[in-house]
Order: C-alpha cells, then structure tokens, then sequence
C-alpha cells in the first residue's frame, strides 16, 4: 500500500517505504458507489456492501465519506478475508487514480480511528500514523476531548464506555500470568483498575512486532479495543497493533 500521508523527512519517507513494501494487498478490481450507508459502509451498484476495512468511524464520518466517493470510480484492495459473515466486502478503497485510501483520507481529517484489528502491522502503521498527525493537530473528532485518549487512571470514565470502542492511555505499573492470560496492570486493586489482557498463545505475535508483554512494565502505551467489565475494566489486546509504546 502506497499510501502515506503527512510525511516529512528523509528518515520518515525511508520508514514509510519500508512499510509500504511490507503491506501486501490484493488488487479486487474497481467498483461504482451507489450511496452512501454509513461512516464507513457504501452500497455499490452491483448491489454489494463495501465496509472500509481497519478503521472505526462515527455519526460525523458519513459526510466526509460521501464527499471523498462522490462521483468516483473506486479501486478496492483487500488484506486478508474478503468478505464479512454478513457478506459485505471488507476492504481498502482508492478514489480513482489517489495514492491514499479513503481510510488514509478520513483518518487524516480526523473522522475516524485506526480500529484495534488490521491484520498486518506494516499496514496498521500507516493507517496509526495518519492519525496520530490528526489528533496532534486536533483535527476532526480530535477536537472533541470526548475522543481523546481516555488516562488509566480514570475508572469512572472508562467503565462509562463499557461495550464501546475506545483508546486507553497510561503508565504500565506491572505485568503479571495467570493461567493462559498475560496481564498488563495499570494499578495495584486488580478487581478495581484497568488492566489490558494479552493471551498467551498470542505471545510469539508480539515479540514478532517488537512488544515483549514483560518489557511494557514503567512504560507509557496507549491501547485501543473494546473495553469489558470483568472484575474491573479491561480491555483485550489480541494483536500487536492495538499496543502503541507512547514513551
């Protein structure tokens, strides 16, 4: 995937062509847009659902997509599965001849979020780094401190969003195993504080990706995922990509 937005510096292009390079995507041919459903769903004129892939979007997010595909040919690359158990095709789009996606777009202007599964750590770079740009410079839904990255410490928000998609942001106090399920505490009351859960058959996924579960301990990352309720508020980090190691 060619496509890399707000990019200065030798450093930073050498980076993003490494990654470029590293994400593989299937070409599935071009499509016409009949409307436009949702903050991330279109409705082709072959009758078929388009749901963007790797981003998570917002009542706001509609307009922007119908601007981005008004009057477009798309060109859709796929990552992985086509298709959703709903049918719907999942995948990147490209509006006509654009070097970015439509997800590259919307999260450059701040009308979405990376989502906590991308399925290719190359691929959800370029997608994070489109949107850390966005929330530096508080554009779109970065604006709103609702979106912001909810601190760990702050159980009464986080418990708030319970069932909702959300990012997290703190300092990591302790790492601990338990049966099959590595914990990523962010405080000592584990029936109280948040807590990110890493399956442990996941383990070689990350160390892969450069995240020993171990080594996160007196760090500061932020994690996206969907946020549960167990003994406390949790939040379970699959994949490599919903961990970023802010400091």
């Amino acid at each position: 995937m060619s496509r890399l937005v707000l990019v200065t510096g030798a450093p930073a292009l050498a980076a993003s062509v490494s990654a470029q390079d590293s994400c593989k995507l299937t070409d599935l041919g071009t499509v016409t847009v009949a409307s436009v459903r949702d903050g991330r769903t279109l409705l082709l004129t072959d009758g078929r659902e388009l749901r963007l892939a790797a981003i998570e979007t917002n009542d706001a997010s509609h307009a922007t997509l119908n601007a981005l595909v008004a009057g477009k040919t798309l060109r859709v690359e796929t990552l992985g599965r086509e298709q959703d158990r709903y049918g719907r095709v999942i995948a990147f789009a490209f509006a006509d001849d654009a070097r970015e996606s439509l997800q590259q777009m919307m999260l450059a202007q701040g009308q979405a979020r990376v989502s906590a599964r991308v399925g290719n750590q190359a691929c959800a770079e370029l997608l994070l780094r489109a949107e850390r740009a966005a929330r530096a410079t508080m554009r779109g839904l970065w604006a709103d401190p609702n979106f912001a990255p909810l601190p760990s410490h702050d159980i009464i928000r986080i418990t708030a969003v319970r069932g909702q998609f959300a990012l997290v942001e703190g300092k990591v106090l302790s790492v601990r195993e338990s049966g099959a399920t590595i914990y990523v505490n962010f405080g000592r009351r584990w029936t109280q504080d948040f807590a990110v859960t890493i399956p442990k058959r996941h383990r070689r996924d990350f160390a892969r990706a450069g995240i020993e579960p171990k080594e996160l301990e007196g760090r500061r990352i932020r994690v996206r995922g969907w946020v549960e309720h167990r003994h406390g508020p949790m939040m379970e980090a699959s994949v490599p990509e919903q961990i970023e190691v802010v400091r």
